[in-house]
């Protein structure tokens, strides 16, 4: 059956089509959840000593700064760029090699499965690696409007221009490697488990390949998927947010992993980890039920 469905709607023509259906499903998954991302990418800013909840500053005081400074949607514009290059990359690849990893028209192993999860991940946010920036560093702006503070970008083409000219084009791959690492391991996280999740689902006879089974196995990847990327992800939004202007404060990823923990704890690690599940959770909901909803109606077979 999988092998019959890949090629009814497989080729070129099909995997066009995979990609504008991920696009359009993650677009209405990043507005649906944009703000719970301006939250956790706060929390992960404050280098005060504290633990998961993040670093003593309260959720809802922060949620409240952001209204306030009307920073909620400030940096939407490059986050969904960015997801119309990183999501189509990772599931389209993921796919891919998937199929490619089992051979003999068998199911791909747990193992294998991660690899192409990490793997597609890798490869898709390297090249949505710029757009990512962008949006971390406008998100973080948002703080210096409560101080009366001009952000230092006026928006996606200005932050481009600004940051090229300041930091060279390779700027724009700043936090590249701690940003790789975490495209590694959320991407096992979700689309490994997610996959894995549904087909258990529906082995086990739980229930049919429907929205039951897409929204119990998109629950399982957003814990999961949170969980090993939480650490990656607060390593990656400092190592962004600093840009050349002034003395870094951190060397390199192992640097920033290093102070991190030595200053603040373990636990800083996990700043954000409740927005960040409470994000991903809604995030892979609307993405895979609406992501396999569509590929239905196109007559493509079942992720």
């Amino acid at each position: 059956m999988p092998a019959n469905a890949e090629a009814a709607g497989g080729g070129r023509r099909g995997t066009l089509a995979k990609v504008s259906l991920s696009s359009v499903s993650a677009a209405m998954a990043e507005a649906s959840t944009y703000p719970l991302d301006a939250v956790k990418t706060r929390l992960q800013l404050h280098r005060s000593p504290g633990g998961a909840g993040g670093g003593g500053v309260s959720v809802i005081r922060v949620a409240s700064e952001l209204v306030r400074d009307g920073g909620v949607y400030r940096g939407f514009s490059p986050a969904v760029l960015r997801h119309l290059m990183y999501t189509p990359l990772r599931i389209v690849g993921y796919e891919h090699l998937r199929s490619t990893l089992a051979s003999g028209g068998r199911e791909a192993a747990v193992v294998e499965k991660a690899l192409a999860g990490g793997l597609s991940g890798i490869a898709a946010q390297v090249v949505a690696s710029p757009a990512d920036l962008i949006k971390v560093r406008m998100q973080a702006d948002s703080r210096l409007l409560s101080q009366g503070i001009q952000p230092r970008y006026t928006g996606v083409a200005d932050a481009f221009t600004k940051i090229i000219r300041a930091e060279g084009l390779l700027g724009l791959w700043k936090g590249v490697v701690p940003n790789a690492q975490r495209a590694f391991l959320v991407n096992i996280g979700e689309l490994t488990c997610y996959d894995q999740a549904k087909h258990f689902i529906i082995r086990k006879q739980i229930c049919d390949d429907n929205l039951y089974a897409h929204t119990l196995a998109s629950v399982a990847s957003g814990l999961s998927a949170t969980t090993m990327s939480c650490p990656a992800d607060v390593i990656k939004t400092r190592m962004m947010n600093q840009g050349k202007e002034g003395k870094a404060l951190y060397r390199s990823s192992y640097d920033c992993l290093v102070k991190t923990v030595r200053h603040e704890g373990m636990a800083a690690l996990w700043k954000g980890f409740l927005p960040t599940w409470a994000r991903l959770g809604p995030w892979q909901f609307v993405f895979w039920v609406s992501y396999e909803k569509l590929r239905r109606a196109s007559g493509i077979s079942s992720f």
